[in-house]
């Protein structure tokens, strides 16, 4: 029996790997996604490609060949996948076969100081007899004032001491504009956006996109335009009850600006009439409160007048009494006031412009003041405004009687005006705009396609389709979607 010799163990096999021979420098060349070219190009026509980028600095005895990047005969193209993927389709482009867009068109106004604004506007000359001015903001005394003019902080209400409250006034958080830029940040964009995202979409509705454009400056924007797809459920909340939300209207406040939602629709960016109010709109100041001016007595006329007009556009009378019991103050003056009132009239900062802007894309305009006739039918020749419609006095003996004629132009007369003109010229309510600032305007405002509060009063803000506070009425056009560029060569 033979003796039984152990069999030799066998070698672990190993797992094949790179040798350093069989390396080279070139994370391409080891992976096969890079061919280098069979022979040597001289260094004076060489051309560097992506290769000669990921190269090895270590020293090697042989220089590596840079990629000439042009085929040739001897190298044709050669289309190999990248594993890169590229859609031509986007969110805002047409919708599929069978689908509706649905996209909401977000514009985002600063409301700081435009300082190259306000220059622009004091370096304009009157033309016309008419004088430009920037803002309807009122000072105590009941003149004008500039809407940048703020008071100081914590200032007391009282400078006696025996009427001086318990607590002094708190102190108001300040603005986040203030700590990253007044203009329309990229944080208030996002901030915006993370607002959106909290309403709920449609149950069918594909992953949310949303894109922006800077429509008067890419470094600091005042205008942005948002597009979001799709809209926030109109089955949760319409868009008039988005417009409204407390929401958007803290953010308004944190950020200081104005939010305007619109759908994105034709009709948006091809309104067909604009209509405007005349007092604190069209022009900066209530014409009733400038014939209260002309009379001397009693003294205190004046001051009367301005305060039922006041609480009239506030809504808190019904303005077509009020009307009345105001133009029976004015019985005796000479039926010469208008004539001497004309070169009185401030145009708001940017009307002149926007009505010219308007003229050259055919929109038909028109202004339905509750002021009078002989007033607004001069502005409206003046600023060549398509129709106006305001209030007829009665004239006796060259004076006032204090009487009015025909149906007053109250917030009634405006919405139905608003109709016949659109009914006249063929034009779908859909494509008006109605700007206004007093409670007076909320129905024409309602029944035109967009609704447009201009520096209005608190109660007109929040019923308004969109708001403007703003140093000029061409902030309006960006509404379209126009651009700082286009609106400049409109108005040029």
């Amino acid at each position: 029996m033979a003796d039984a010799t152990p069999a030799p163990a066998k070698a672990p096999s190993q797992r094949p790997q790179l040798t350093s021979s069989m390396r080279s420098s070139s994370y391409l060349s080891d992976h096969q996604q890079y061919r280098p070219p069979q022979h040597r190009i001289p260094e004076a026509h060489a051309h560097h490609g992506i290769d000669t980028l990921v190269e090895d600095t270590s020293p090697s005895k042989s220089p590596a060949l840079p990629f000439n990047g042009v085929p040739s005969p001897e190298h044709p193209p050669v289309v190999v996948d990248s594993g890169v993927s590229h859609s031509y389709s986007h969110p805002n482009c047409a919708p599929p076969a069978g689908r509706k867009s649905d996209r909401l068109v977000a514009t985002l106004f600063y409301k700081g100081a435009d300082r190259s604004a306000t220059a622009a506007a004091a370096a304009r000359s009157t033309s016309g007899g008419l004088s430009r001015s920037r803002s309807p903001a009122r000072n105590g005394g009941g003149g004008l004032a500039d809407s940048t003019e703020s008071l100081p902080p914590n200032m007391a209400p009282t400078t006696s001491m025996d009427e001086f409250p318990l607590e002094p006034p708190t102190q108001e958080s300040e603005q986040l504009d203030h700590l990253y830029g007044s203009y329309v940040s990229p944080l208030c964009i996002t901030s915006f956006l993370h607002l959106m995202s909290t309403f709920p979409l449609p149950d069918d509705a594909e992953e949310p996109h949303s894109s922006h454009r800077c429509l008067d400056n890419q470094e600091s924007p005042r205008v942005v335009e948002l597009t979001l797809t799709p809209a926030p459920s109109p089955s949760y909340l319409s868009l008039a009850d988005l417009r409204k939300h407390e929401l958007i209207y803290r953010f308004e406040q944190e950020w200081n600006v104005d939010v305007a939602l619109q759908k994105d629709t034709l009709w948006r960016k091809h309104p067909r009439l604009v209509v405007f109010d005349m007092d604190s709109t069209l022009i900066t100041q209530e014409v009733i409160d400038l014939l209260a001016e002309n009379l001397s007595e009693p003294p205190d006329l004046a001051e009367r007048v301005a305060n039922i007009t006041h609480r009239a556009m506030m809504g808190e009378l019904n303005f077509e009494s009020s009307f009345r019991e105001r133009v029976a103050l004015l019985k005796g003056l000479p039926a010469t006031v208008f004539e001497t009132l004309r070169p009185v009239l401030n145009v708001t900062n940017g009307v002149p412009e926007l009505l010219k802007a308007l003229k050259r894309l055919g929109v038909k305009t028109a202004v339905l003041s509750g002021g009078f006739l002989p007033l607004t039918g001069w502005l409206a020749k003046e600023l060549g405004i398509d129709y106006a419609h305001a209030n007829e006095v009665v004239i006796e003996d060259g004076k006032l009687t204090g009487e009015v004629k025909g149906i007053i132009v109250g917030k009634e007369r405006k919405r139905d005006l608003l109709v016949e003109i659109a009914h006249k010229e063929g034009i779908d309510l859909s494509q008006v705009i109605a700007v206004g600032d007093g409670a007076n305007d909320l129905l024409m405002m309602e029944k035109a396609g967009l609704g447009v509060a201009w520096n209005a009063k608190p109660t007109v803000q929040m019923e308004a389709d969109a708001r403007l506070n703003g140093q000029s009425m061409l902030d309006l056009l960006y509404l379209f979607g126009f651009t700082g560029e286009e609106i400049d060569m409109l108005v040029s």
